[in-house]
């Protein structure tokens, strides 16, 4: 039966308020500090509320405490953009509320750390870039004020793969965000600061993004959960958009459970995103009542042979998930294989990944309050963005602005839908319950490195929901995620079979890199001392207003002393404020130049200059080549704006 939505979410709140109501009055008895939420589901800290165990401030200190411990310290994850200054106080008043008897559901105090291209009105939203530094906007985001409504405590804003627009998780504002579980390797993307953050217990649960696997990539590779829903289930708006057709919201957490009730406050038709409307008569009363510990018996399961890939990089995490689908086989499911004719041919003509980006996200920055930047074009002319993604805006501003007009786009529109036929069809057909495949076929790259192997693109592309879940991992250590796909608003049969599977193996393992106690850090390896033999070259710079492209009114300049050493390509600098207006300074950058005068930012020097301050970076080959080419300039942005700044190009010594 599926209720109207008014009525479901009367019912959840109700069903909420039957669990904690009862010990409302003992709230206020949780002790001042020690209260362990480690790996604990939204439910259990919902029944510790209830039972006075802790409050929803003493939620918000304990996450706290772990981000400054393993975030902000010891390995240094950063998956943590910025912390919500208010967060403390309205948990204090969700408190208040529930010694007053009343609560709003499973959320209601529950702390969440959201995907920092989510609008939120009492943090900025940035999307990762520097242009965007500092822009708040008017309103919430749909799925943030649903979150609020239910009680559930936004704790910050975490890292991404700048504006969602790629798979590692590395941006201009924020860097790069480590895998807790290896920390030379990426945690996806673009949603890798949702994954880190969810992984290593800095919230409850997070909030990421979809385009093609920006969800489901950092949920394989960070052994928790992450689902891309049906599209059309959970509204985009207020959303910093990569492509309005292939973007989605969806939920990151380590259960499955905690999945579903988040599904549940914030799934729903929004007037904002007219895509929603499809979702009418489609979501059940509640998600968390479709789980089911024997779902997986008589289900019938397809296995797409294909994205298991055939070279020996894909084995290893091919091993992983064929034992997945044991292991399902062994609880009662029948797998067979199957095959979607001319998969590959369909994906590629159904791709939308570039062909929305230049329009959409124009639209998006000049609404109110508008960017310092408000196109793609003025934004590379900026150089106020990652150095990384810089070819692949460059390829979607070159599309002609009456693309969306044009046959190849109406080509790609109608590839989507036969896509969307063909995975039906082959279901119908062999009366699956769902398909299985491995989320990406190769784990996360080192650091600088690109992913390879996503199979993201055929829920993204078909517009079928899609969930990872846990599969185990691989020699080493580092997860890997199984994916199961169904038919459009499949997700109460997707979510029963991902916790049938995950209750009977429960894969996920916490990683090392974050334990329980925040007291044993795990540290980073102390930089190796170069030998005595290998050259160290200096470069002594002041970055003006007058070298800025084009000249600004900072009134401040930046003194910088650079020593590189070439062996290890180690890059060690001395920065000094100077000038009258020095107190507002912001952050200090290395860029890297391609075409245009001003480029992309490769290193984040500091976040802040305040006074004089040393530090170091390893650059990766193409830097240390680019840097001896004379490629490269230093820059610092002021405090009031990103677009007011001063530079120094870097020019390497002769000899």
């Amino acid at each position: 039966m599926t209720l109207p939505r008014s009525t479901r979410r009367t019912f959840l709140q109700t069903a909420g308020a039957v669990l904690v109501a009862s010990a409302a009055p003992n709230a206020q008895r949780a002790p001042a500090g020690g209260y362990d939420a480690f790996e604990k589901s939204i439910r259990e800290l919902q029944a510790d509320m209830a039972s006075g165990a802790t409050t929803a401030v003493g939620l918000v200190r304990f996450y706290l405490r772990r981000i400054a411990a393993f975030d902000q310290a010891g390995p240094r994850l950063n998956a943590v953009l910025a912390l919500n200054p208010r967060a403390e106080a309205v948990a204090a008043a969700l408190d208040a509320e529930r010694r007053r008897g009343r609560t709003r559901g499973l959320l209601h105090g529950i702390p969440v750390l959201i995907k920092d291209n989510l609008d939120t009105t009492d943090m900025p939203t940035t999307g990762g870039c520097l242009a965007l530094s500092g822009r708040v906007p008017r309103e919430d985001a749909f799925q943030v004020r649903r979150l609020r409504e239910a009680g559930a405590v936004i704790l910050g804003k975490v890292n991404l793969h700048e504006l969602a627009l790629g798979l590692t998780t590395v941006s201009s504002l924020g860097g790069q965000t480590l895998n807790p579980y290896d920390l030379s390797r990426a945690p996806g993307g673009s949603s890798g600061g949702s994954g880190a953050a969810a992984a290593a217990n800095f919230a409850a649960f997070t909030v990421g993004t979809d385009t093609s696997g920006s969800i489901r990539i950092p949920a394989s590779h960070n052994a928790i959960v992450g689902l891309r829903p049906s599209a059309g289930l959970s509204s985009r708006s207020g959303v910093i958009p990569f492509g309005h057709t292939q973007d989605s919201v969806g939920p990151m957490a380590r259960t499955v459970a905690d999945v579903a009730a988040v599904l549940d406050a914030t799934v729903g038709h929004d007037p904002a995103d007219p895509v929603t409307a499809e979702s009418s008569g489609k979501t059940p009363a509640s998600y968390l009542s479709s789980l089911r510990e024997d779902a997986l018996r008589g289900a019938r399961l397809g296995v797409l042979a294909e994205l298991f890939g055939a070279a020996p990089e894909d084995q290893p995490v091919a091993a992983v998930v064929r034992r997945a689908v044991a292991d399902m086989t062994a609880r009662g499911a029948i797998a067979v294989e199957v095959m979607v004719p001319n998969l590959g041919a369909r994906l590629m003509a159904s791709n939308l990944l570039t062909q929305e980006l230049k329009f959409d996200l124009r639209d998006y920055l000049r609404r109110p309050p508008a960017a310092a930047v408000t196109s793609l074009d003025a934004l590379l002319v900026s150089g106020l963005h990652t150095a990384q993604f810089q070819a692949f805006i460059e390829g979607a501003n070159a599309l002609p602005d009456d693309y969306p007009a044009g046959d190849d786009y109406r080509l790609r529109l109608a590839a989507r839908e036969a896509l969307r036929r063909a995975v039906v069809e082959v279901m119908d057909a062999n009366r699956l319950d769902a398909l299985v495949y491995p989320t990406t076929r190769r784990i996360a790259p080192l650091v600088g490195g690109n992913q390879l192997g996503s199979n993201a693109a055929l829920s993204a592309q078909s517009g079928c929901p899609a969930i990872t879940v846990p599969a185990g991992v691989v020699e080493g250590g580092f997860p890997v995620g199984v994916e199961l796909l169904s038919r459009p608003f499949s997700e109460p049969l997707l979510l029963a079979l991902a916790f049938a599977y995950e209750q009977a193996t429960k894969r996920r393992r916490p990683p090392a890199s974050a334990p329980r106690g925040v007291g044993h850090q795990v540290r980073r390896v102390p930089a190796v001392t170069p030998p005595a033999t290998s050259r160290v070259v200096r470069i002594d710079v002041e970055a003006t207003s007058a070298q800025a492209v084009p000249a600004s009114t900072a009134d401040f300049r930046v003194v910088a002393r650079l020593q590189v050493e070439e062996q290890t390509r180690r890059l060690s600098y001395t920065l000094s404020p100077a000038g009258p207006g020095r107190a507002g300074i912001a952050g200090v950058y290395l860029h890297r130049r391609a075409q245009r005068p001003n480029g992309g930012v490769a290193h984040i020097l500091t976040k802040r200059l305040e006074g004089r301050m040393t530090g170091t970076v390893t650059l990766l080959e193409t830097e240390l080549a680019d840097l001896k080419a004379g490629r490269c300039y230093l820059a610092a942005v002021s405090r009031q704006s990103p677009l007011v700044g001063v530079r120094a190009d870097l020019e390497w010594p002769a000899g």
